[in-house]
């Protein structure tokens, strides 16, 4: 029996789906088994794009289910995860009815082919649609509060392609022959699905990949070679090295240590092609001691990534409460370690990815009250146009910012000054 063309990339989708919701994986990690087998980079490309929208709008999507069916299908059913892919090519890839059926019923082999089938031409018949938003699961939503109906619209669609230049005074220059938009000096995005690899500048290290949020932590650290006294910088936790080279850029002498040797590598590779210079160190923090006091040091901390929830829709769905402590409780130990390093009158970014309050508001107020760091807050003009500093000179960051920009991803972002130096 002959093979039906693009089985294997639905198939591998189901499997991506299946290891985020039932056994917690993170999509990177899932790819590895579900995607053996699959060559072809389209269909590699194809597998994400419906497993990455499924979950995007699974709330959505499983309304649209039971409301087609009498008895409602178990959350764990492999009918429910199915219809889920099923309704994510027609309603979000725009995939023909045809081909999502003749990709969807065979993934039921043995099973209520039948129930899909009739679940699915329902909906269709019904010319259901989405929501302009995506609604979110109902844990999510009491996290995050009443800011939850502002980062919903972000959550839509997946980002744009932001990059870092290495040198910020090319930004107008070379915004206008990639045919982007800059949002910030040195800053320049593109529309998404871009070939990285194909883009100017690449093979000669002008940039690097880097969302606009993810930009700022290094930013708030200044330039190194005006810094009093030192031009020494610690990145923490620094691969895969956007922000190291974002520091060597900025003329900072860079250690940048990681426990990762997979990512470290890949902070070596990008250190080469840019032909910045930084110091790698393969170490943990939490046991590793530095030769000298460092004159700034950037912590962007293990944490929930729930602000990269545009781009990874899986931590929309894998993290509770027990992965939020977790962190917190790294993310203390490692800020204890860094407060011993920096040398008097040194600044300290705290960085996290995260939109939980727990790894960042309530961090910061654990900062002032147990490290005797002095808080160094944020002005409005170090930050991109559109975004400002919180009440208490924070940096809160969500995917619903800036949205006639395409928005960005959610950060907390701190800065603190060793006691005891100049300001």
């Amino acid at each position: 029996m002959p093979k039906t063309p693009g089985l294997p990339a639905r198939r591998a989708a189901l499997k991506l789906l299946d290891a985020v919701l039932r056994r917690g994986e993170t999509l990177e990690q899932a790819e590895g088994a579900a995607l053996s087998g699959i060559h072809a980079a389209e269909d590699r490309a194809l597998a994400r794009a419906i497993a990455g929208e499924a979950l995007r709008w699974l709330v959505d999507c499983d309304a649209l289910i039971d409301s087609a069916t009498k008895q409602r299908l178990p959350d764990d059913a492999k009918a429910r995860s199915v219809l889920r892919i099923m309704l994510a090519q027609s309603l979000r890839l725009g995939t023909p009815a045809h081909a999502v059926v003749a990709t969807g019923l065979p993934l039921l082999a043995g099973g209520p082919r039948r129930l899909a089938h009739g679940v699915f031409s329902t909906l269709t018949k019904r010319e259901v649609a989405l929501p302009a938003a995506p609604t979110l699961p109902e844990r999510v939503r009491a996290r995050w509060g009443e800011r939850a109906d502002a980062i919903a619209p972000g959550l839509a669609d997946p980002p744009e392609l932001d990059l870092a230049l290495k040198d910020a005074s090319q930004t107008a220059e070379r915004a206008a022959c990639m045919g982007g938009v800059s949002l910030a000096p040195g800053h320049v995005r593109l529309p998404r699905g871009t070939a990285v690899e194909a883009l100017e500048g690449f093979r000669e290290g002008d940039w690097w990949v880097q969302d606009l949020a993810a930009q700022i932590p290094a930013r708030l650290l200044g330039g190194g070679a005006n810094e009093p006294g030192g031009r020494h910088a610690l990145d923490l936790c620094a691969a895969p090295g956007g922000k190291t080279l974002a520091l060597a850029a900025s003329g900072w002498k860079v250690t940048a240590l990681d426990i990762s040797k997979r990512r470290l590598d890949l902070l070596k590779a990008n250190l080469k092609r840019t032909g910045l210079a930084a110091s790698p160190v393969r170490a943990d923090a939490l046991t590793w001691e530095p030769r000298h006091r460092f004159d700034a040091i950037l912590l962007d901390a293990p944490c929930t990534a729930t602000g990269t929830c545009r781009r990874h829709p899986d931590v929309l769905h894998r993290i509770g409460k027990g992965q939020i402590a977790e962190m917190v409780e790294l993310q203390r130990a490692l800020l204890t370690r860094a407060a011993d390093w920096l040398a008097p009158g040194g600044r300290l970014v705290y960085a996290v990815c995260s939109l939980e309050e727990e790894e960042g508001e309530q961090q910061a107020r654990w900062i002032a009250e147990t490290l005797g760091l002095e808080q160094a807050p944020v002005a409005a003009a170090e930050l991109p146009a559109g975004l400002t500093p919180t009440a208490e000179g924070h940096v809160r960051t969500h995917p619903g910012m800036l949205a006639e920009q395409g928005g960005l991803d959610g950060f907390f972002i701190s800065r603190w000054r060793g006691k005891g130096g100049l300001p």
